[in-house]
């Protein structure tokens, strides 16, 4: 019988499983519904534009949105071992430390404070470029800086032109700026939490991986978590765990699980006839995500990456990769961007850019008249519209109903109205000027906030950050306590994205691999890495204007 029994392979359950067997004395199982990672686009950074859609992904789709004229919007969740860090942009950031001081003082969560998860940040870090008191350059993560295309750098001299200060490091402290992004790639290389932290570690005794292995439910006996039930190959078995069974199946597959097992808010269990073990209201609500509205420009020649598209020029950045490992295949595509103000009244900007040097590379966005474009997306980095996640029936097969009701607060249409002003703003300016022919999307004709507000809700879609479903903290919606244990039960706990209490300021996987780094510690019982200084995260004045002051 193993000491935990891990639900999840994705990014956080790869750490934890990792972390956990480096114990000798304490054996792990790690189950993952998906299969192993053997795709090879999952491998090369360019590849993360397959994985929208296909095998490797649950294929949800939200519930219609009362704010986004009724539209369901498709929901990329992984179903493949090192989940979202396996089918991401790889995009790293951590977000600014006011959220995490916001855990702390306002949500409850003792223990999270920006100076003590820092430590994991750290630990978890292979920075090939910085050093220093905010980063780590020996940890199982490889992060990179990489060679920039020529057109995201002429993005950065732009967003310089429109008034945003060049920012050297987004995950300093600070992040008010333009620059370029690191990326969890190394060598050329996607760095998964399966290559970086799972495959060094398969080879313990104590450590065993179970792939194609759906969970069913949690087996709760006496208040207790006893184990899990597995669905292998059409058989149900129960695999038992001496110590804790420890839920990691993301925010949506997290609170899932535990309804399934009769954990949750009693009416809606009842309702699906389930029988309730554990009343706990907060299960499955609170969801949050950033929601993507993306600005489209036609360029008047192949001067970004679509001319990619073409077979032959595949085949030339294929032969790029294969001699060199460099090139267009080696990139994440999503090289550039920034973080910035709508509400000026916010301490700490409120919304953040990605730049695309490619048009039709994201899910359900199509090219343009030419065939050759850029895409500048943005979305509001902390959101005040709340949704769900309820169960659709009691088979485990059947996706759950996903609501995250985006756009409820009309709070959050304002700043994506402000995100489409400045994106327009900064591509405009003359460092663009002999690369973009005109506007495809929304349209030189669109003007005015009323329709940009219908474009936004017409058009914007998930960031695919969903958030908060088990809220961390100490009030009563809690789901799990700042150690992360389910409140009310022994023996279990959920760590994954769904235990924050409220989404990070940027991308979420750094901060979903920081979790499991600092779950480790708690559930073993170790102290925490010795706290590094800080630098301070105030506000800095810069040269030239503040766009939008």
């Amino acid at each position: 019988m193993p000491d935990y029994v891990i639900v999840g392979g994705g990014s956080a359950g790869c750490v934890l499983a990792a972390r956990l067997s480096e114990d000798p004395d304490l054996s792990v199982v790690l189950l993952e519904a998906g299969p192993p990672d053997t795709d090879r686009y999952i491998h090369l950074p360019v590849g993360f534009f397959k994985m929208t859609s296909g095998p490797l992904i649950w294929g949800y789709e939200t519930a219609p949105g009362r704010a986004i004229d009724g539209r369901t919007m498709v929901y990329p969740q992984a179903r493949v071992l090192g989940g979202g860090s396996s089918i991401n942009a790889q995009v790293f950031t951590r977000g600014c430390p006011q959220d995490y001081e916001g855990w702390a003082t306002d949500d409850g969560c003792v223990g999270w404070s920006y100076a003590e998860v820092l430590p994991y940040f750290r630990r978890s870090e292979g920075n090939d470029t910085f050093a220093g008191p905010q980063h780590g350059i020996d940890g199982p993560l490889g992060v990179s800086s990489g060679a920039p295309h020529p057109l995201t750098r002429v993005f950065v001299r732009a967003a310089q032109q429109a008034g945003l200060p060049f920012r050297a490091d987004f995950n300093a402290g600070q992040q008010e700026g333009t620059g370029f992004y690191q990326t969890t790639t190394r060598n050329g290389k996607r760095s998964s939490t399966v290559v970086a932290y799972l495959k060094p570690a398969l080879g313990r005794k104590n450590l065993t991986l179970r792939t194609d292995a759906m969970v069913s439910r949690v087996v709760v006996e006496s208040g207790r978590a006893i184990g899990v039930e597995i669905i292998v190959g059409g058989r149900t078995e129960l695999l038992r765990a001496e110590r804790e069974v420890i839920v990691t199946a993301g925010a949506i597959g997290s609170p899932k699980l535990l309804m399934l097992s009769g954990i949750g808010p009693a009416a809606h269990l009842a309702a699906h006839g389930i029988k309730v073990g554990h009343h706990l209201p907060g299960v499955g609500q609170n969801l949050h995500d950033h929601m993507d509205v993306d600005v489209i420009a036609e360029l008047n020649g192949p001067h970004g990456i679509d001319r990619y598209k073409k077979k032959r020029w595949q085949a030339v950045a294929g032969l790029e990769y294969a001699l060199f490992g460099k090139g267009p295949v080696a990139s994440n595509i999503v090289e550039a961007g920034a973080f910035w103000w709508g509400d000026r009244t916010e301490k700490t900007p409120d919304i953040q850019f990605h730049f695309l040097p490619g048009a039709g590379v994201e899910e359900g966005i199509g090219s343009v008249p030419g065939g050759n474009g850029c895409t500048l997306n943005s979305y509001h980095v902390r959101p005040r519209s709340r949704g769900s996640v309820t169960l659709r029936s009691t088979d485990p097969r059947e996706p759950p109903v996903i609501d995250p009701n985006p756009f409820a607060e009309r709070y959050d249409i304002e700043r994506a109205v402000e995100g489409i002003e400045i994106s327009r703003e900064i591509l405009s300016q003359p460092a663009f000027a002999k690369y973009i022919s005109r506007e495809h999307l929304p349209g030189a004709a669109t003007k005015g906030r009323a329709a940009l507000e219908a474009f936004a809700r017409e058009h914007g879609r998930s960031a695919y950050h969903p958030v908060g479903t088990c809220r961390m903290g100490s009030h009563s919606d809690s789901v799990v306590a700042p150690d992360l244990r389910v409140r009310g039960l022994q023996g279990l706990r959920v760590c994954d994205s769904s235990v924050m209490p409220r989404i990070v300021s940027s991308n979420t996987n750094g901060a979903v691999i920081m979790i499991a780094e600092k779950a480790a510690d708690l559930i073993a019982g170790r102290g925490q890495p010795p706290a590094q200084e800080t630098h301070s995260s105030g506000n800095v004045e810069c040269g030239g204007k503040y766009l939008r002051a």
